[in-house]
């Protein structure tokens, strides 16, 4: 038997508010809505789902799990990720690689990637 990873949550005060950033930026819709507890339908067939979790205490600092992603203009998905309410956090450059860290409204960071 394999372990299959078939969503990442990310706890969140605000489900809804989170929603309506990574809708926009995923491309996505919400695909469940119980309330507290919201799942992003995949942006592409197979993909994964995104998890939207209600909870009393969100941890505060850096998350210890995020997700990368890859683009092939990261200056400009950068650029379309901050209009919608993303903060630019660092800058990461190596061989063949360069990367932005971002963080959404809530301060949950990701990764803009673009090979290079």
């Amino acid at each position: 038997m394999t372990l299959t990873i078939g969503m990442i949550t990310i706890d969140t005060a605000d489900p809804h508010k989170l929603a309506d950033f990574w809708t926009k930026a995923l491309g996505t819709e919400v695909q469940n809505d119980w309330g507290e507890f919201l799942i992003l339908a995949p942006a592409v067939e197979g993909g994964l789902q995104l998890g939207l979790q209600r909870v009393e205490d969100v941890t505060p600092g850096k998350n210890r799990v995020h997700f990368d992603s890859h683009v092939e203009d990261r200056a400009a998905e950068v650029a379309r990720l901050v209009g919608l309410g993303a903060t630019e956090v660092a800058e990461h450059t190596v061989p063949g690689l360069t990367w932005t860290v971002l963080a959404d409204p809530e301060g949950n960071q990701f990764c803009v990637g673009q090979p290079g």
